[in-house]
């Protein structure tokens, strides 16, 4: 769990920066480890879900201009 000194909190992964730095005050934050903190990459299958939402719609968008065209 990243600590924030300067702030005095706990931090949750998804609220620090992708270079490890708090959001308050802006100084790098460790985890409980003593390693400088990350946060935590977007899930595969979110990536996945939104790639076929893209094809999707963008199927359903092709086939609304064809059927405004005839």
């Amino acid at each position: 769990m990243p600590w924030c000194a300067s702030c005095d909190k706990f931090l949750s992964p998804n609220s620090v920066s992708v270079v490890g730095t708090c959001p308050t005050c802006g100084i790098r934050v460790e985890d409980s480890e003593g390693r400088p903190a990350r946060s935590q990459k977007v899930p595969w299958h979110f990536q996945l879900f939104f790639v076929a939402a893209v094809i999707y719609l963008g199927w359903r968008l092709l086939e609304g201009i064809i059927a405004l065209l005839n």
